[in-house]
């Protein structure tokens, strides 16, 4: 029992003694803490709504990134979404403060300090990192510089040229501009020059590859004053494999499967109609899957779509062989029946041409009794220079003989030289057209 109260009584002594000595511990680490000029400034006579060289010259930001990843590049809304890690430095001498360390603070002191008002010029969306608390940085040296760093996922316009799609080299560009201070309150600078952006040679995208970035410091000049800018501009280069493989490749077979038909004989009507109207529904597919994949930029015509577009012309053209080539061979077989016929026909033949015998004895006899030796009649061609033929009459005479002189000018007298020429034509011609393609796509 006098063991408790002994033990009881000292806690009690002992108490006073801790707390005693823990406010004197506070009260020391305030003192070196309120030893620090610029600390002091934060709390006392600090104002930060005023720029650091208020109404003296302009303070100078200097600016490096890092590009973590460009995550999306949208043709069809033209913009990229990309993560970065903006680092801001400028020099506050109101934050001096004796040493040669260099302190990180909360980052929920930026609420305190005066900070440059950047913005991302042509940006859509844009969000700070606050997982798991907001992603920013506040690192003060004693000199008063301040290193601002910040953790953001942008959105930005990216006005694309797709005329040579998927050959095509996009020029996109990550913009850094003050808002409402102009070059009379603030300058900004590269860290670095173009060392100072890191991660451009690393980044790994589905369609791109990074060909070169560079960066620049240029002004906006706006109704309201001229703001200082930095211009991130990097070129990405598309990867045409892809497009080789799924589009090129499909397309240029189909061609050539629609050349098959011309080693098919003319008389296998299923076989060819079955070839011609497969690659032409086969392309009308590609054509379509091509368009949809940026059904937003149809008002381009794009290098793809002028190379289906002749693959299309290609393969239709192989069907209208098919039907001009049996189509002449019909007709030629409808002029021959007459000779393969029976007995009886070859009877009504022959007393067609004797009719037509006589009626030409008896014009020519009938041309020798008039004077007019110039007029002569034929079956096939008749004479336009008569003298009793009126005007309109010897209009459509001359209009008629140019129409049958036309129409034998283009009748193909032997259909299967068709498919003979179009065996050489038609590769012949497809290699020639891909070499202009190619070269004109590639290297202009």
């Amino acid at each position: 029992m006098l063991c408790r109260y002994f033990s009881f009584f000292s806690l009690c002594l002992f108490l006073p003694i801790q707390r005693s000595s823990l406010g004197h511990g506070s009260r020391l680490h305030g003192r070196s803490t309120t030893s620090l000029t610029g600390f002091e400034n934060l709390t006392m006579g600090y104002n930060k709504y005023l720029r650091p060289y208020f109404g003296g010259e302009p303070v100078q930001i200097a600016m490096s990134m890092d590009i973590a990843s460009i995550s999306s590049i949208s043709e069809s809304d033209m913009d990229y979404t990309a993560t970065i890690s903006l680092r801001q430095r400028w020099t506050d001498p109101r934050l001096v403060f004796h040493g040669n360390k260099s302190f990180t603070l909360d980052a929920r002191l930026v609420d305190l300090l005066w900070v440059p008002d950047t913005y991302i010029v042509e940006s859509k969306r844009s969000f700070l990192h606050d997982v798991t608390v907001g992603n920013r940085l506040v690192r003060l040296f004693s000199n008063g510089t301040v290193l601002y760093a910040l953790r953001i996922t942008t959105t930005v316009a990216c006005y694309m040229d797709l005329s040579k799609y998927p050959m095509d080299t996009q020029t996109c560009q990550l913009q850094l501009e003050s808002w409402g201070y102009d070059e009379n309150d603030v300058t900004f600078t590269w860290l670095r020059g173009n060392d100072s952006v890191h991660g451009m040679e690393k980044l790994r995208l589905s369609q791109y590859r990074v060909q070169r970035y560079y960066t620049l410091v240029s002004k906006s000049q706006q109704e309201t004053g001229s703001y200082p800018r930095l211009i991130l501009q990097f070129e990405l280069r598309r990867n045409v494999l892809y497009f080789i493989l799924e589009t090129y490749v499909p397309s240029t077979l189909l061609v050539m499967l629609s050349w098959v038909s011309f080693w098919i004989t003319l008389d296998s009507v299923p076989a060819r109609t079955c070839i011609g109207v497969t690659t032409v529904l086969s392309m009308t597919t590609l054509m379509i899957g091509s368009q949809n994949s940026l059904s937003k930029t149809n008002c381009f015509i794009k290098a793809i779509d002028v190379y289906l577009g002749i693959c299309f012309s290609f393969v239709f053209g192989a069907l209208v062989e098919y039907a001009v080539a049996h189509y002449s061979s019909s007709q030629k077989c409808a002029a021959e029946v007459p000779e393969e016929g029976p007995a009886n026909e070859l009877t009504e033949e022959m007393e067609e041409v004797k009719m037509t015998n006589i009626l030409n004895n008896s014009i020519t006899s009938y041309k020798q009794k008039i004077s007019f030796t110039s007029i002569e009649i034929s079956s096939d061609n008749v004479n336009c220079s008569d003298l009793t033929m009126k005007s309109h009459e010897k209009i459509k005479c001359v209009l008629r003989n140019k129409m049958h002189r036309i129409i034998s000018y283009f009748t193909i007298q032997n259909p299967g030289n068709v498919d003979h020429y179009s065996k050489l034509l038609f590769p012949l011609f497809f290699m020639v057209v891909n070499v202009f393609y190619w070269a004109f796509y590639l290297y202009f």
